[in-house]
């Protein structure tokens, strides 16, 4: 819960459009509209949902997506996760692989708050770490983060293998 009485659930499959909204206008504010390819329809296939008739129950998916509800009913903003793991540790841990908030709830705790229940979350599971990334260009964003605590990993280059790269080395 945010402080000014906003509210933070799991999505459940009613919320596959406002995800995919939420997504659009993160991808907006990333100048990069054009690469998305998910569609309302991908999403309620792929990610995993919550069956709000029974605690800790989602449905199979890859992804969870925590959503931020303002007071007056508006979905705020979104935290979409993953689980991970750490083979030199031996515990699982969360990859939070978008939060956004929109433009006019920025500024009131709410950004905090997502990451706040990404890390119950990993505490819930006896996890050890919460991860994410950050483009360099987001220097309000990095600020906040660190703000919280998080350090920046300089030492780690991200990769990737995708398209025409992927589908190579995979031998096809």
């Amino acid at each position: 819960m945010a402080s000014d009485g906003a509210t933070i659930r799991h999505a459940t499959p009613e919320d596959v459009d406002t995800i995919y909204n939420l997504i659009i206008e993160l991808a907006e504010y990333e100048k990069a509209k054009s690469s998305v390819k998910a569609t309302p329809e991908v999403l309620a296939k792929t990610l995993a949902f919550h069956d709000p008739s029974t605690p800790n129950s989602f449905t199979p998916g890859y992804a969870r997506t925590f959503l931020l509800v303002a007071p007056e009913g508006e979905i705020a903003g979104m935290a979409l996760y993953f689980y991970n793991y750490s083979t030199w540790t031996g515990v699982p841990g969360i990859y939070l692989e978008d939060l956004f908030v929109k433009p006019k709830y920025r500024k009131q705790g709410y950004g905090k708050a997502l990451i706040k229940a990404c890390a119950k979350e990993v505490v819930r599971i006896n996890g050890q770490r919460l991860e994410w990334s950050c483009l360099d260009w987001n220097t309000s964003s990095l600020e906040f983060y660190e703000s919280l605590g998080a350090t920046q990993k300089k030492e780690w280059v991200g990769l990737r293998a995708e398209g025409e790269a992927l589908a190579k080395l995979a031998g096809n």
